[in-house]
C-alpha cells in the first residue's frame, strides 16, 4: 500500500506569485495535478499553492475536485468578465480569524479611529501627512483633486489623450483604450489585494473610506498600492497601443508585483492601517466556550483556513 499523502498546507501570501488569468479551458485535478486542459486536451500544469489568485474568466469550466484544491491551499478563485473586470463570484480562502474580524468592525464603528486610519492611508498613498483638524469629507475632497492631478499628470508622461477616469462594466467597448487598460490593471490589483486581506483574517466588506460595497476593504487598501504600480503599467500600454491590450497590462501587471515585492509588502501594510486606529485587538470572553479540537501549528497566513 503507498504511504497517505501529507495534508496540504497554504503558503503564506508573501511566498507566491501573486495572479494568474485561465480563459477558455477546462481545470481538473489530475494525477494529484491541478492542470488545465485546452480544446485539445493539452494539459498545463499550475502550481496552484504557490498562487494568491486565480482569475477564471470568460470560456473557463472548473471541477469540484480543483475548487476543493484551491481551498485546501488558500488560493483566491475569482469569476470574472472580460479582461477580469466584472466580477460574477469569488471564493473565500481566508477570513478565519474571528479576533481580526471583530477589530477590524471596532475600528470602523469608531469615528475616531476610522478618521485616525483615513489619514494614514492617505499618508502611504501621497508619501505626507495629510493637513491637520480635516473631516473626512474634507480628506477624501483633497485626495480626489489630487488623484484626478496624478492621472493628468501620468497622461502627459506617456503622451496619451486623456478625458478622465470613465467605463461601463455593462459595456467593455464603450470606453476608450486608456479606461480599458486601467480597468484590466486595477482587476489584477483588486485581486492579488482580495486575496491577501483573507489570507490576513479581515473582512473584504467592511471598508473605512469605501463602503456599501462587498469589496469597499480591497479599494480602500489597492488605493494604496495603485499609483506606484497598476496605473503606470496601464498608461504604458496604451500610449505602445499594443494590439493585444488587454493581455500585456496582465502580464506587466504581474511584473511590476514581483518587481515591487508587493506579494511581501501587502498584508504587513494592512495591519500598519489598522494599528493606526489606536484600538487593541477585542479579548476574548471569559465566558466564552473552548475551542474542541486544538488546531495544529498552521503554515500559512493567520487568516487561512486549517
Amino acid at each position: 500500500m503507498s504511504p497517505e499523502l501529507p495534508k496540504l498546507k497554504p503558503l503564506p501570501i508573501k511566498e507566491r506569485i501573486s495572479i494568474v488569468f485561465v480563459e477558455k479551458g477546462k481545470i481538473d485535478v489530475i494525477d494529484g495535478a491541478f492542470v488545465v486542459l485546452d480544446k485539445n486536451g493539452v494539459r498545463e500544469q499550475l502550481p496552484i499553492g504557490g498562487i494568491a489568485c486565480l482569475m477564471l474568466e470568460p470560456g473557463t469550466r472548473i471541477s469540484h475536485a480543483a475548487v476543493s484544491l484551491s481551498a485546501q491551499v488558500g488560493t483566491l478563485l475569482v469569476w470574472t468578465g472580460e479582461a477580469g473586470v466584472r466580477l460574477y463570484s469569488s471564493g473565500q480562502p481566508g477570513g478565519a480569524r474571528s479576533d481580526r474580524l471583530l477589530w477590524q468592525a471596532k475600528l470602523a464603528l469608531s469615528e475616531s479611529a476610522r478618521l485616525k486610519i483615513v489619514r494614514k492611508m492617505y499618508e502611504l498613498r501621497f508619501k505626507e501627512k495629510p493637513p491637520e483638524r480635516r473631516s473626512l469629507e474634507q480628506l477624501r475632497g483633497i485626495e480626489g483633486a489630487r488623484v484626478r492631478t496624478l492621472y493628468g499628470l501620468m497622461a502627459k508622461r506617456f503622451g496619451v489623450k486623456w478625458k478622465g477616469r470613465n467605463y461601463n462594466t455593462q459595456d467593455w467597448g464603450a470606453s476608450d483604450d486608456i479606461n480599458r487598460c486601467l480597468s484590466t490593471a486595477t482587476s489584477c490589483l483588486y485581486g492579488i489585494t482580495e486575496a491577501a486581506i483573507l489570507a490576513a483574517g479581515f473582512a473584504p466588506a467592511v471598508g473605512f473610506i469605501h463602503h456599501g460595497k462587498s469589496h469597499s476593504f480591497v479599494y480602500d487598501i489597492a488605493d494604496v498600492f495603485k499609483f506606484d504600480t497598476v496605473i503606470p503599467v496601464a498608461f504604458q500600454v496604451s500610449a505602445n497601443r499594443s494590439e493585444d491590450a488587454g493581455r500585456e497590462v496582465r502580464i506587466k501587471c504581474r511584473d511590476i508585483f514581483r518587481k515591487t515585492k508587493l506579494m511581501k509588502r501587502i498584508i504587513p501594510v494592512i495591519i500598519e492601517i489598522l494599528s493606526a486606529g489606536d484600538l487593541e485587538v477585542p479579548k476574548t470572553p471569559v465566558e466564552a466556550v473552548p475551542v474542541a479540537i486544538p488546531q495544529k501549528e498552521k503554515f500559512g497566513d493567520d487568516g487561512h483556513r486549517s
